[in-house]
């Protein structure tokens, strides 16, 4: 097939949505896909207010249409609801080319917060955005559910998956020779983006023993860090370093309420490092209810949820992690690219039975 993927989060970004789409390409061409990307390098782009890394296209849509025509796909798939999300979706409504789109982020939750309105004030731009899509790509089966609510019935899983060599088993703790060597124990660990959509004040606060180690950048790492001396702020990691300080936890806390998945969360279980998390969407398609998986089948628990933060983190501690380092592992990037080259396989042969349908009435 011939691929164009439209987003508007890309490299030098560093989050999850990167990462997924990153390897996703390079799988897609390694399969040999013809894989056409529009993202912010291709344009002038402008700091998002509040999130000076990550950098929004400025009036891509001429742009946008120019590079999807010239390139001539079989399909596109929309990644983003930003500036180049809508160029694209207006593209392929005015050529009738069949388009698929994925929900990664709860943008309605994330404007709640940070406008004072209720979620429900930003749901119908999400409805509009996605209404016309062949299918909408979620990660998890709560997260299609949570999107029938609102409307959007024609969901497909997407899932995500982890890289074995980069994110191997630690059966025990390794920090000799890290910068967390001779600091108290247990190390509870955070990866991600350092803002008020993350809930970190929830970790931060936390009165627990032990070190807690945060790992990423955002705009409210310089509060957070004046705020909470205690705890130490790495900035951002990636590669072999990152993979260190996972294997370097004793448990990885993830306080956030409105992931879609959270892709660190299995990255950190990879490592062998067990997962303390609140009882939403995102931990609960991971972890469990119960700790032992979304369906209650994993012999060991994998880590623990808790509406008290403290006690999930002591549950998680006293599990195996043995168990957790094989649950993480059975997240593979080929299931979940098989997912997205279905996908869209199936819009392009139900676009093209659609049209022959129409031009032989």
């Amino acid at each position: 097939m011939r691929i164009a993927i439209c987003t508007d989060a890309w490299h030098p970004q560093v989050n999850g949505v990167v990462r997924t789409l990153s390897t996703t390409v390079a799988l897609l061409r390694a399969r040999g896909h013809e894989v056409c990307l529009v993202t912010p390098e291709q344009f002038r782009t402008l700091a998002l207010p509040g999130y000076s890394e990550i950098r929004l296209a400025m009036a891509p849509r001429f742009g946008t249409r120019r590079i999807l025509r010239a390139f001539a796909p079989d399909i596109v798939h929309i990644a983003t609801e930003g500036p180049i999300g809508w160029s694209a979706r207006s593209w392929c409504k005015a050529e009738g080319m069949p388009f698929t789109s994925a929900f990664h982020t709860r943008f309605p939750d994330y404007a709640a917060m940070r406008t004072g309105l209720s979620p429900e004030a930003f749901w119908p731009v999400m409805r509009r955005f996605h209404a016309r899509s062949s299918a909408v790509l979620v990660a998890t089966p709560s997260l299609a559910a949570e999107l029938a609510g609102h409307g959007l019935c024609q969901t497909r899983l997407w899932s995500r998956g982890i890289e074995p060599a980069q994110f191997r088993p630690a059966l025990t703790p390794e920090r000799a020779g890290t910068p967390w060597a001779d600091l108290p124990g247990p190390l509870l660990l955070y990866v991600g983006r350092v803002a008020v959509e993350k809930n970190l004040g929830a970790f931060l606060e936390a009165p627990v023993a032990g070190t807690k180690l945060v790992v990423g950048d955002g705009p409210d790492l310089a509060m957070l860090r004046a705020r909470h001396p205690q705890a130490l702020f790495a900035g951002a990691m990636a590669g072999e370093n990152l993979a260190r300080a996972y294997r370097a936890a004793d448990c990885f806390v993830f306080p956030s309420r409105t992931d879609t998945f959270g892709l660190v969360m299995i990255e950190a279980m990879a490592c062998g490092v067990p997962v303390a998390a609140f009882p939403v969407p995102g931990p609960l398609d991971i972890v469990g209810p119960q700790g032992r998986g979304p369906f209650g089948t994993l012999a060991s628990p994998v880590g623990m949820l808790d509406e008290d933060l403290p006690r999930a983190i002591a549950g998680a501690l006293a599990c195996d992690r043995a168990a957790v380092a094989t649950h993480g592992a059975s997240y593979s990037w080929k299931a979940a690219t098989d997912q997205f080259e279905a996908a869209l396989r199936d819009a392009v042969e139900t676009w093209a039975r659609t049209n022959w349908a129409i031009m032989a009435a």
